[in-house]
């Protein structure tokens, strides 16, 4: 469903610009990285190394609506063949697992006929919730992801989209349930995407999400930032309002680590709210 062609580049001048460009970062020299990131963004206007969010990261550029589609894809299409090895073992991930808990902590027999889930990656979330669905849909911009989905056979569906394009043009019936594990930490404004959410679930149905966040001192009235790993943090009070004016009620709100970064835990929520 994600039919754009990528804009041709010089790819030797890119890798050149952008390793010069990580290289001052790493040194702690932000304003010859900013200039050199801006060399990135000139070569690749697609942003296919993600220039965008580590200039915001840094605080020399303003945070962008979201994390560029040619970047995440590129970034799992990478990271595919060891992606689950690399979260799970390496990270700490396990938000499929902790959903489960507490899909079952509000009802013991949770059951849903009708499963979609959102930048479904390997298909972790597929795993942990394989007996709750009768029908499981995965969508994830990341091709070479979508390909290992399919090699495990947990979903009835697959398809290769950006999730909120997903959910504006697809035709299929509605969902009873919605998951989006380790999805919101590549999206920064999330008004399109709770739009999507609302007019893709039945009534009734449940929408279940990770989030990554920071203290209020840190957002500093912000609804979202780029952390410091190049991750979109969302602030619990953003969440909330989409979900209110998108006729959601939250069920559960449960702060979580979501993965360790370098040895330290990366503090996050795991939501799940029911369509009005």
């Amino acid at each position: 469903m994600n039919n754009e062609t990528p804009a041709a580049f010089d790819e030797e001048a890119l890798e050149e610009a952008y390793d010069r460009a990580l290289r001052l970062e790493k040194a702690g020299d932000f304003e010859a990285a900013s200039l050199a990131y801006q060399e990135v963004l000139k070569i690749d206007p697609s942003d296919h190394g993600g220039a965008a969010v580590r200039l915001a990261s840094m605080g020399k550029g303003e945070v962008p609506p979201k994390a560029p589609d040619a970047y995440v894809a590129t970034l799992f299409d990478q990271h595919a063949d060891m992606f689950d090895t690399i979260l799970v073992d390496q990270l700490g991930y396990d938000v499929p697992l902790q959903l489960r808990e507490v899909l079952l902590g509000l009802d013991e027999d949770c059951n849903f006929t009708r499963m979609l889930d959102l930048g479904c990656g390997t298909g972790l979330s597929a795993d942990a919730l394989d007996d709750m669905a009768d029908h499981k849909t995965g969508v994830d911009l990341s091709e070479n992801m979508i390909e290992i989905a399919y090699e495990k056979g947990d979903y009835d569906e697959l398809f290769v989209s950006e999730v909120v394009l997903f959910l504006q043009k697809t035709t299929a019936d509605n969902w009873d349930l919605i998951v989006a594990t380790d999805v919101l930490p590549y999206m920064g404004a999330l008004e399109a995407f709770f739009a999507g959410l609302k007019a893709r679930i039945n009534k009734g149905g449940m929408i279940a999400f990770s989030s990554e966040t920071q203290s209020q001192d840190v957002f500093q009235g912000r609804d979202f930032m780029v952390g410091a790993y190049q991750r979109f943090a969302h602030a619990e009070s953003y969440l909330r309002k989409l979900m209110e004016v998108n006729g959601f009620e939250c069920l559960a709100c449960e702060n979580i680590t979501v993965r360790h970064e370098q040895g330290h835990p990366v503090p996050g929520q795991l939501i799940v709210a029911r369509a009005l």
